[in-house]
């Protein structure tokens, strides 16, 4: 079935709260898999909502240890339907930056490596995968960072494949996410509690890059 991004995001819209007002929606995959493009799309057409990038949250020492943060700086103000307040990593200068506002929207999606985390799960609404093999997915991930950031990828494999070896989101999600030539599709996931009508296929723009 084909349809558009306004259909999905109405059926996300329809999805009860699952954080305090909020229905939080989780976009996990591996590193380089088009998660930061693919939710770009689905917060447009959700109608401008805020998204959270894992990256403002994680650290050079602290690449999956950052969930006590996540929670207490994010996830607590919005079960309680107030502004969350975050300082995003700086990568390049290796601290924390100004605060930042997230506000309790109806629909505020995290995206990420980690995004549908065991800690995570209860407060999401929806949980989409991006559906891409690992291998692949690094492989457009370093193309994209170049050569420069070889050492850190040599590091992130090893700490990627560590964290889904022992805290797995795909057997979790309710919908997988394809990218392809033409734009991306959208399919049932394992968990499958999004219901059937949450099928959707999406084939205009272009094809979804991280």
């Amino acid at each position: 079935m084909h349809t558009s991004p306004d259909t999905l995001a109405s059926r996300l819209h329809r999805l009860p709260p699952s954080c305090g007002p909020v229905r939080l929606v989780g976009i996990d995959g591996h590193a380089g898999s088009g998660k930061t493009t693919f939710a770009g799309r689905l917060a447009e057409a959700l109608g401008g909502v805020p998204v959270l990038h894992l990256d403002d949250i994680a650290t050079h020492e602290e690449l999956f240890a950052w969930t006590g943060r996540l929670l207490r700086d994010v996830v607590e103000p919005l079960s309680r339907g107030e502004r969350a307040h975050y300082r995003p990593y700086d990568w390049q200068a290796r601290r924390f930056g100004p605060v930042r506002e997230l506000p309790p929207a109806p629909v505020v999606l995290v995206e990420g490596v980690g995004a549908g985390r065991r800690a995570l799960r209860p407060f999401l609404a929806c949980l989409l995968w991006m559906e891409l093999a690992s291998e692949d997915a690094w492989a457009r991930g370093r193309q994209r960072d170049g050569s420069e950031q070889r050492d850190f990828w040599a590091g992130w494999v090893v700490a990627e494949r560590r964290h889904f070896a022992e805290d797995p989101s795909r057997p979790f999600a309710d919908l997988l996410v394809r990218g392809f030539s033409g734009g991306f599709e959208v399919l049932p996931g394992p968990a499958g509690t999004a219901g059937p009508d949450q099928i959707v296929t999406h084939r205009d723009g272009p094809s979804p890059m991280c």
